[in-house]
C-alpha cells in the first residue's frame, strides 16, 4: 500500500500541487480564477515557455543550453533595432531574429560536437559572448521608438503595430502569445512522439553510445537540438519585445532561470524523471500560477526567487529520491 501511494505521489503529485495551488489562490482572492486573470497568467508564461521548450531540446540529448537567456536579450535588442534604427519591414525583422537564434545554437553545437567542449562550459561561454555582443550592439542602452541617438538626433523608425500585435493582440478571443504557445507545445509533442528525429533525440539523451551503435547520427542530432534551442529562444525574445514594445537591455537573463525551473519541475510530471515537453508545459504553468498568486497576496517581489527555488528543490528531490529507489 505504501509503495502504491509513493508511486501515485511520484506520478501525479506535481499535477495535484498545481490544482491545490489554484484552489488556494481562488479562495484567497475571488479575482484569481477569472478568465482575464487566467489569460494574463498564460500570456505571462508564454515567453518563458518558448525558452523552456528550447532548454528541453538541449536536455533531450543529455546537454544543457545556458545561453538561451542571452539569446533572448540579443533578439530583443536586434529586432527592435532593425525597426527603430533601420526601418526594416516586419518580415526581415522576424526572419533575421530567428537566424540570430539559430546561429547561436549552431555555434554552441560546433563547440560541443566538433571542439568537444562540455555542454555546460560551451554554453556558459556563449552566454557571456552573446550578452557582451548585445551590450556592444546597443551600447548598453534600451531601444525604443523615436529614441534619442548618441549624436543627439531622433531614431528614424518606430516599433511596428503589426509586431506589437504578436505580443499584445488577440486571436479568436485569446492572446496571440497564448495561441502560439499552445500550438508550439502541440507541435513539439508530435515531434518527439511521432517523428524519427524526435525519437532519435530521446535515444541520444538516454544512451549516446547505444544510439550511435543503432545507426543514429548522434552529431547531427545534437546539432539539431541546439539549433532548435536557439530558435525557440529567439521566438521568446520576439514575443518579449512585442509585448513590452521596446528593446530592454539584458532582459533575457531572468528568463533563463524561470525556463530552467519550468523544465526541471517538469521532470516530476507524470513520473517522467527526464526532460519531456508535457512536463515542461505544466512546470511553466506552476511557475506562472505561483508568481501571479503571490503578487495578488502582496508578497514582496524579492521573495519570488526563494519560492521558485524551493519549488524546484522539492520537485527534484521527489523525482530523484524515487528514481534512486527504483534503481536500488
Amino acid at each position: 500500500m505504501n509503495s502504491r501511494l509513493t508511486e501515485f505521489i511520484f506520478k501525479y503529485g506535481s499535477l495535484l500541487v498545481i490544482g491545490l495551488v489554484i484552489i488556494f489562490f481562488s479562495f484567497w482572492d475571488e479575482h484569481f480564477f477569472t478568465y482575464d486573470n487566467l489569460a494574463s497568467i498564460l500570456r505571462s508564461i508564454s515567453i518563458t515557455a518558448f525558452v523552456a521548450i528550447g532548454v528541453t531540446f538541449s536536455l533531450s540529448v543529455d546537454g544543457f543550453d545556458l545561453s538561451v537567456g542571452s539569446t533572448v536579450s540579443m533578439v530583443i535588442a536586434f529586432s527592435t533595432a532593425l525597426m527603430v534604427w533601420y526601418e526594416m519591414p516586419l518580415a526581415v525583422v522576424i526572419i533575421g531574429s530567428l537566424l540570430v537564434g539559430a546561429a547561436v545554437g549552431l555555434i554552441n553545437s560546433l563547440l560541443i560536437v566538433r571542439v568537444r567542449i562540455p555542454d555546460l562550459l560551451a554554453t556558459l561561454a556563449m552566454m557571456y559572448v552573446v550578452s557582451g555582443l548585445q551590450q556592444i550592439f546597443t551600447k548598453g542602452n534600451s531601444v525604443y521608438s523615436n529614441m534619442v541617438m548618441p549624436d543627439g538626433s531622433s531614431a528614424p523608425g518606430s516599433i511596428s503595430p503589426a509586431f506589437l500585435w504578436l505580443g499584445q493582440g488577440e486571436l479568436l478571443g485569446m492572446p496571440v502569445p497564448v495561441v502560439m504557445m499552445v500550438l508550439a507545445f502541440i507541435l513539439v509533442f508530435i515531434f518527439f512522439k511521432y517523428t524519427r528525429t524526435g525519437r532519435q533525440m530521446e535515444m541520444t539523451g538516454g544512451n549516446e553510445e547505444a544510439a550511435r551503435l543503432s545507426g543514429v547520427r548522434v552529431k547531427r542530432i545534437r546539432t539539431a537540438a541546439y539549433v532548435l534551442s536557439g530558435l525557440f529562444a529567439a521566438v521568446g525574445g520576439l514575443l518579449f519585445a512585442a509585448r513590452t514594445g521596446s528593446g530592454q537591455s539584458g532582459a533575457g537573463a531572468p528568463i533563463l532561470m524561470e525556463a530552467v525551473a519550468a523544465v526541471f519541475v517538469g521532470y516530476s510530471v507524470l513520473g517522467a524523471g527526464r526532460p519531456n515537453i508535457v512536463g515542461t508545459f505544466f512546470g511553466a504553468v506552476l511557475i506562472g500560477v505561483l508568481l501571479n498568486g503571490l503578487t495578488m497576496m502582496n508578497v514582496p517581489y524579492y521573495s519570488n526567487d526563494f519560492i521558485k527555488g524551493g519549488v524546484l528543490v522539492l520537485a527534484l528531490a521527489i523525482t530523484f529520491i524515487h528514481l534512486n529507489r527504483r534503481k536500488a
